[in-house]
C-alpha cells in the first residue's frame, strides 16, 4: 500500500533539495498519522511502515510492507481496535494534506532566504 506526492521537476538545485527535504518531512508526518490508525494485532504491519523520497523524480512515498497490508487497508468489513481502521493510509494522507503543504512550503521558504 503506497501513497505518493509529486513535486515539479523544473526548479533550481537548492530549491529541489529543499523540496526533497519538505517531501520527506511531509511523508514522515503522514507515516506518523497512519501509524496511529493502522490495524494492530502483533504490530508487524505498523512496524513495516516507511517514508521515502526519490529525489530524481521528486516523489515521496509512504508504504507498508506486509503480505496483508492491502487487505487491511481495503477491507471495510473487518473490525479493529478503537482508533484503528481500514483506509489507514488513505485517510492519513487526506487528513494531512494541508500540514504536508505547510511543511514543504516552510522548507522552500528557508531555502529562499
Amino acid at each position: 500500500m503506497t501513497a505518493r506526492v509529486t513535486f515539479n521537476r523544473s526548479i533550481p538545485a537548492e530549491l529541489r533539495a529543499a523540496g526533497a527535504r519538505g517531501l520527506l518531512l511531509g511523508a514522515e508526518h503522514v507515516l506518523g498519522v497512519s501509524s496511529d490508525r493502522v490495524p494492530l494485532d502483533e504490530a508487524a504491519l505498523q512496524r513495516s511502515g516507511t517514508a521515502s523520497v526519490d529525489e530524481a523524480t521528486m516523489q515521496a512515498s509512504v508504504s507498508y510492507d506486509t503480505p496483508y497490508a492491502v487487505v487491511q487497508h481495503e477491507r471495510m468489513d473487518q473490525r479493529h481496535a478503537p482508533g484503528r481502521r481500514a483506509k489507514y493510509l488513505e485517510s492519513a494522507l487526506n487528513d494531512s494534506m494541508s500540514a504536508v503543504r505547510d511543511v514543504i512550503a516552510a522548507q522552500l521558504r528557508r531555502a529562499l532566504r
